[in-house]
């Protein structure tokens, strides 16, 4: 399975190299304009709620005997709300969107820690782990710092996709290199 994954790096490392190149830049707007960043996310998770919501009430016209119909329904007009919830007031989103955030960077850094491992043998996996190790730090500091996180989080965010750009990049220049 080890040997798969590595042959999958290096056969696909101009796509892992373009996916560094993306996360970089966007790491970097983030940084240059945390706040923006923050109040962005929380703009585009409620449009994103919205346009789930919408679809999943379009999906369940005429299906009313469907199992667990008003639950679906339920689920649906509830990420409606908070979509509109989020886009008329992505300041108290962006709170919301810190727990959120706290969990995703733990398990983005867990994810990351565990590929890391998985591709051991490849020169310079080691980047890989420490963007993951970054990530769980990320996560540890805005669930002790909390007050901080307008700012922070669009910071925070940046420096974890610049950390991931890196290590994704340098980790797929050196298998393409190999």
């Amino acid at each position: 399975m080890r040997q798969a994954l590595q042959e999958t790096v290096k056969r696909n490392s101009w796509l892992f190299l373009i996916q560094a190149v993306l996360l970089i830049v966007a790491g970097a707007v983030a940084i240059i304009y945390p706040l923006f960043s923050s109040v962005a996310l929380a703009l585009f998770l409620g449009w994103v709620l919205i346009i789930v919501g919408v679809l999943q009430v379009i999906s369940l016209i005429g299906s009313t005997k469907v199992p667990h119909f008003w639950l679906q329904l339920v689920s649906a007009v509830l990420a409606v709300v908070v979509g509109f919830l989020f886009i008329n007031n992505p300041g108290a989103a962006v709170g919301t969107l810190v727990l959120l955030m706290i969990v995703f960077f733990m398990v983005e850094g867990v994810s990351k820690i565990v590929f890391a491992l998985s591709v051991r043998p490849l020169p310079n996996w080691g980047w890989v782990l420490a963007s993951g190790v970054v990530g769980v730090l990320i996560s540890a500091y805005l669930l002790g710092n909390p007050a901080l996180s307008l700012w922070l989080l669009g910071f925070f965010i940046g420096i974890q996709l610049i950390s991931q750009g890196v290590a994704i990049g340098y980790m797929a220049w050196k298998a393409r290199s190999s």
